[in-house]
C-alpha cells in the first residue's frame, strides 16, 4: 500500500494530521490506500513542523484532519500540512475535514464580531487547498465561503439506519432542539418514513454561550420515542434540557442522534445525569475513554468520507453517490 495508481498515471496520497490519526488510518483501510509517513512535531515554543517522508510530486493528496480539542493547533497543522504538500508540487490538494472548525462563527449577530468560519475557508485556500471535503456543516452557507469546490456529505443515513434497527416498532417523533433545526429534523422524518414532527422553542441569551432556556414543545410527544436531531453536541445543556421538557410533556423515551460529538465540559456529566437513553453519534471527533458512557454509541464515517475521497479521485459524482444532498 501507499498510493493507488490511476490509468493516467495520478496517484491518490493519504495525509494525516495528528488530531484524530486513527480515523485516517481507518479510512486509509477503506480505500487501501496507507496514509504517508510524516515527522509532525512542535519545537519548544509550540511552532509545528511538518515534512513528509515521500515525494508528493503529481499526486492527488487529501489530508484527512479532525479539529478536536485544541481547535487553534490542529487548524494550523493542516494548513502548514497543505503549504509542505504544494511546495512538494502535489497536483491537487483536498482537504478532509470531518468536522469544520469555527462553523458557529458563520454570520454576525452584532456588530464588530467575525465571522469566523469564512476566515477559515480564506486560510485554507491561501495555504493552496483546492477542495474541501466535510460532514455536516453547521448551515449550508459555510459552502460559499471557499472559493472552490466544497463536498458536503450528510451522515444521516448512517445515523438513521442504526435507529430504525434498534426502534422498529415503536411509534417515533423527531424532535429538533431548537426552530433552527427544524429544517434538518423535516429531512430526518422523510427518512424514517414520514414519523411526526416537533420541536423545542427556546431562548437564548446572545451574551452568555452555551446557555439555553427551553421554554415549551411544539408538536406531538406523548407516549412516543422523541428522537432528538442536531449536527453537534456541545456542552450538552440543550440537548438534556430539551429532554427534561419531552419528559414533562409524556414522552415514553429520549433519545439523541448526532453527527458531531464535541462533548466539552461538562457534557459528559450533564449526560450521565440526564434521562436521555442513548446518544448516537459518529466518529468525525475522537472521543477520550472518559467520555464514552455506556449510553453513548459510536458509529464510523469512515466508509462514507473513504467513497467520496474515491469518486473525487476518480472525478466521479459526489452528489449523485449521496442521493443528491451534497
Amino acid at each position: 500500500m501507499g498510493s493507488i495508481v490511476a490509468e493516467n498515471r495520478k496517484s491518490l496520497m493519504l495525509f494525516s494530521g495528528r488530531g484524530f490519526p486513527e480515523l485516517a488510518e481507518e479510512i486509509g483501510q477503506v480505500l487501501g490506500v496507507a496514509p504517508t509517513p510524516s515527522d509532525s512535531y512542535e519545537f519548544a515554543n509550540g511552532e509545528i513542523f511538518v515534512r513528509f517522508k515521500d515525494s508528493v510530486r503529481g499526486s492527488d493528496a487529501f489530508v484527512v484532519q479532525s479539529v478536536t480539542e485544541g481547535v487553534n493547533r490542529w487548524v494550523m497543522e493542516t494548513l502548514i500540512m497543505i503549504d509542505a504538500l504544494k511546495r512538494g508540487s502535489a497536483k491537487r490538494i483536498t482537504v478532509v475535514l470531518p468536522f469544520y472548525p469555527y462553523s458557529r462563527q458563520d454570520k454576525k449577530h452584532r456588530g464588530r464580531e467575525p465571522i469566523s468560519a469564512r476566515l477559515v475557508a480564506d486560510l485554507l485556500k491561501t495555504a493552496g487547498a483546492n477542495r474541501i471535503l466535510t460532514v455536516d456543516l453547521h448551515t449550508a452557507q459555510i459552502q460559499g465561503f471557499f472559493d472552490g469546490p466544497v463536498d458536503h456529505l450528510f451522515a444521516m443515513d448512517i445515523l438513521a439506519d442504526y435507529v430504525q434497527k434498534k426502534f422498529a416498532g415503536r411509534p417515533m417523533t423527531v424532535v429538533a432542539p431548537d426552530s433552527g433545526r427544524v429544517r434538518v429534523a423535516e429531512r430526518w422524518t422523510d427518512r424514517l418514513g414520514g414519523c411526526p414532527l416537533a420541536f423545542i422553542h427556546k431562548t437564548r441569551d446572545p451574551l452568555k454561550p452555551n446557555q439555553v432556556v427551553a421554554n415549551r414543545v411544539v408538536g406531538e410527544v406523548e407516549g412516543r420515542v422523541c428522537l432528538i436531531v442536531d449536527d453537534m453536541i456541545d456542552t450538552g445543556g440543550t440537548i438534556t434540557k430539551a429532554a427534561d421538557i419531552l419528559f414533562e410533556e409524556g414522552a415514553a423515551d429520549v433519545i439523541v442522534a448526532s453527527t458531531h460529538a464535541l462533548l466539552s465540559d461538562p457534557a459528559t456529566e450533564r449526560l450521565k445525569n440526564s434521562r436521555i437513553s442513548e446518544l448516537v453519534v459518529t466518529n468525525t471527533l475522537p472521543l477520550s475513554p472518559e467520555k464514552r458512557l455506556d449510553k453513548i454509541t459510536v458509529l464510523s464515517i469512515a466508509p462514507l468520507l473513504a467513497r467520496a475521497i474515491r469518486e473525487v479521485f476518480d472525478d466521479g459524482s459526489v452528489t449523485t453517490l449521496f442521493g443528491g444532498l451534497s
